[in-house]
This record gives structure tokens, C-alpha cells and sequence, in this order.
């Protein structure tokens, strides 16, 4: 067992509210500088930057968590991380599927840039990736678990897209295994308020959409790695989220 200082919720240059400068090789860099060793990259509704996220994190020390924030049919935020590229790129393609289609407008929601492993934009995307899928929050938890990861509610301690705020409770079904907040102090406050979360692992992560937005690198878990790999690290990381 090793500990982990993570950040499991950043955004880069392909979500169009974050800076075009969150790109993959200034995210690392940022992380590495703030000691996290564990980072996921959770793009709204697309995992097109986890390639290039994947070569900056290894040349910084970093194990790289291929996810994306998706949004679901009933408007809530859900953090979806996996074990794999390939995994993140199959739920790529069933949320571009299922994303409810309007062309970006970059002059008014930013710009959706997706960069190659050397940092450079080849494309942008036109469908706005900030919208709303079809999938609802129980179609969505079954099809990440069928992709081998983890899908959990996001910032349930805020208003934009919380699932609190959202259905105005915390749900028993789907049964998440664990929730994530956007600031840790607030624990006390919304266990009280939900009992069911103290059963939940609890995530606390930035939802960083600049650079200077990223965690501090006080947060960690302590995860098996032995021996070292960082598919393992990936693996003991979402079986933990699971609740296993």
C-alpha cells in the first residue's frame, strides 16, 4: 500500500468553460508542482484529451485516470473514471451518441480544442459537449460498471449540477458506491444530512477549470501497488471507489 495524492475531477482545453490553457502537458506540469501522483482528466461528456493526458502524467510521475464528467438526462454531473483508455473511449463514443446535439457557439461558450501527445490542437469539436445526454443516472451507472469503471455524483455540495440540488435529496438508487465534494469541510455537514453517505467513499476534488484552480495535494488514499504498475494503481483506485 502506497499513498496517493490525487485530483479526480480536471478539466482541459476541450471543455469549453475551462482556459485553453488547461492543456494536458500545463496539467501535469501544475499537478506535479502541487505533488499529486494521481490525477483523472473528467472533460464534460468526452475523454477525447485522456491519449495525450495519459504521455504528460507518465513524464511527470503521474498515474492518469482516463474519465469525463457526464451529464445526465436528468441534468446531474457525474464523475465517470476507468482502468483503461480503451474503456474511457468506448464511453466517449456512447456519450457523443447519446449528447443532446446543438453546434458550440465559441464566441459565447469557449472553444472545444483537442491536442495530440505533444501538446498541439488538431481539432475542435462543433457539437457543444456541455449539454445534456439521453442517458439517465441509472443508464449511465450500468454502463460505466460495464466498462470495468466507476461512475459517482459530482460536487454534491454545489448548486450548478449538484444531484442535492438537482433532486433535492441524495438518492438510494442507483446505489453509488461513493460521492464527491467540492470542498471536504463540508463532510460533517452533508453526512448529517444524508446518513447514507457515511457508508460512501468520499472524494474531495477541484473541478478545476484553470490551472491555479487544481488541489493542493492535501487529499490522498492509500491504494495497493505492489508490485508496481500504474494499470494496478488505476485498478486498486476504482476497486476502492467501488467500495470492494
Amino acid at each position: 500500500m502506497s499513498e496517493y495524492r490525487y485530483d479526480l475531477h480536471v478539466h482541459s482545453c476541450l471543455s469549453p468553460c475551462a482556459d485553453d490553457d488547461m492543456t494536458p502537458a500545463n496539467i501535469a506540469g501544475m499537478a506535479s508542482l502541487n505533488g499529486i501522483t494521481l490525477l483523472a482528466l473528467t472533460d464534460h461528456n468526452s475523454a477525447k484529451n485522456c491519449p495525450a493526458f495519459f504521455e504528460h502524467c507518465k513524464r511527470y510521475g503521474i498515474v492518469p485516470v482516463p474519465g469525463m464528467e457526464l451529464t445526465t438526462s436528468e441534468d446531474v454531473h457525474v464523475i465517470c473514471l476507468f482502468p483503461t483508455l480503451e474503456a474511457a473511449l468506448e464511453m466517449d463514443r456512447i456519450a457523443e451518441e447519446k449528447l443532446i446535439k446543438v453546434k458550440n457557439r465559441p464566441e459565447i461558450f469557449g472553444r472545444q480544442i483537442v491536442v495530440d501527445v505533444n501538446d498541439e490542437p488538431v481539432s475542435e469539436v462543433e457539437d457543444l459537449i456541455i449539454n445534456a445526454t439521453s442517458l439517465d443516472l441509472n443508464a449511465a451507472c450500468d454502463t460505466v460498471l460495464s466498462l470495468g469503471g466507476v461512475a459517482y455524483p459530482a460536487h454534491i455540495d454545489r448548486q450548478a449540477n449538484g444531484i442535492v440540488s438537482i433532486l433535492g435529496t441524495f438518492p438510494d438508487v442507483p446505489a453509488f458506491s461513493a460521492y464527491e465534494l467540492n470542498e471536504g469541510g463540508n463532510t460533517e455537514e452533508y453526512v448529517g444530512r444524508f446518513p447514507i453517505l457515511s457508508g460512501l467513499r468520499r472524494v474531495v476534488s477541484s473541478d478545476a477549470h484553470r490551472l491555479w484552480d487544481l488541489s493542493d495535494g492535501s487529499e490522498s488514499f492509500d491504494l495497493c501497488d505492489d508490485p508496481y504498475s500504474s494499470d494496478l494503481v488505476r485498478r486498486s483506485l476504482i476497486d476502492y471507489l467501488l467500495g470492494r
